[in-house]
């Protein structure tokens, strides 16, 4: 007997290692495509991603560091500081070996919440569905140099130790050029354009108050991000303020308020935009894509992207905005998608796509 315990002692031993490897990798074999993808987006959610990976299947010949910065992000990009919130599955087909299964998920961000909408291929391999995920190659930009020719402005403002009567410089002058007021989903949308007059940058917002009949105040919004807060002399850009819950028709005058301050800019980084496009998505639904591509020599963080749609009047009837989650390297494109409402779709005559930037290491 006191032979056996050794034995006895080994074997025990190797069940506990595998049942532990068994538990911290958190593997299940799923026997249906649904079961694989779910497993796979429940990793992700709880940050899980060797659990996650194991529903990989080997022919996406993706390697784990490469998968792990494809969910989470890298670069300081927006996916960093995203984190999944929920998502929802749906089998599309399947026969055989294969399935396909489209995943629609929400990731909770610094920005808000994001929706993104994915078709999952995934194979039989053994007895257990896995999911093919491949990731693009990273493209290696090569050494080269990149000429700065930008223009730049500083500001200097008033010190402590100045005479009292001492004044900063004046706020830029700036001026609303279009305004329309419109109802989506029970919803006053009031949108249109501001303009940097000046010969100077500033930092714009817009604010409107809705009034009713008897001049009482029915709501106070701003446009928050859906403008490009930074512009530079005679930019312009797009701006579209929401009033949930307040109908168009009790609306009886609109109060616009433009504001600025001066604040120091540059005419860097350049984001190029590329190969934009009205097409249809996965789910049939209208869209506008494109690519960026940063056209300067240091990254940038979090791209912005606003699209701005007229009719042919020119009248702005509608400003969509979207966030890349993914960061703009130097000479690379990034693909982008915005929603487009399907109902204006006969009325737009054309478009405008800026990008805002935001970077860990440049001032905004």
């Amino acid at each position: 007997m006191w032979r056996a315990l050794p034995v006895l002692i080994i074997v025990l031993t190797v069940v506990l290692i595998a049942a532990g490897t068994v538990h911290k990798s958190g593997y299940v074999p799923a026997s249906t495509p649904e079961g694989a993808v779910q497993s796979l987006y429940n990793g992700i959610k709880a940050h899980d991603f060797d659990s996650a990976y194991s529903y990989v299947a080997k022919v996406s010949n993706t390697p784990p560091d490469a998968f792990y910065r494809d969910v989470a992000g890298q670069g300081g990009s927006l996916q960093t500081y995203s984190s999944l919130a929920k998502f929802d599955t749906r089998v599309l087909n399947e026969s055989g070996d294969q399935a396909m299964v489209r995943v629609d998920s929400e990731w909770a961000t610094a920005v808000g919440a994001i929706h993104n909408s994915r078709d999952l291929k995934l194979v039989r391999e053994g007895d257990a569905w896995r999911v093919l995920w491949p990731v693009a190659p990273e493209p290696h930009v090569p050494p080269q140099v990149i000429p700065v020719t930008f223009l730049r402005w500083d500001v200097i403002n008033r010190g402590s130790g100045d005479d009292w009567g001492a004044q900063n410089v004046e706020a830029p002058r700036v001026r609303i050029i279009s305004m329309n007021a419109t109802e989506r989903d029970g919803a006053t949308v009031v949108m249109g354009e501001i303009e940097n007059e000046d010969t100077v940058p500033g930092f714009v917002s817009v604010g409107a108050t809705l009034l009713d009949k008897d001049g009482k105040t029915l709501g106070q919004e701003t446009s928050f991000d859906k403008i490009s807060h930074t512009l530079l002399p005679k930019e312009v850009s797009p701006f579209r303020i929401d009033f949930p819950g307040v109908k168009l028709s009790s609306v009886k005058n609109v109060r616009m308020t433009p504001n600025s301050m001066l604040v120091p800019a540059a005419a860097d980084p350049v984001i190029g935009v590329l190969h934009q496009q009205v097409e249809k998505d996965s789910s049939g639904h209208p869209v506008l894509s494109g690519e960026l591509i940063n056209e300067s020599g240091l990254a940038v963080n979090i791209p912005h992207v606003l699209a701005t749609f007229y009719d042919n009047s020119g009248k702005v009837i509608w400003v969509s905005d979207g966030y890349v989650d993914k960061a703009l390297a130097p000479q690379t494109p990034v693909p982008f998608t915005l929603a487009m409402r399907e109902d204006l779709l006969p009325q737009v005559h054309s478009y405008r796509v800026t990008v805002n930037q935001y970077s860990i290491d440049r001032p905004q």
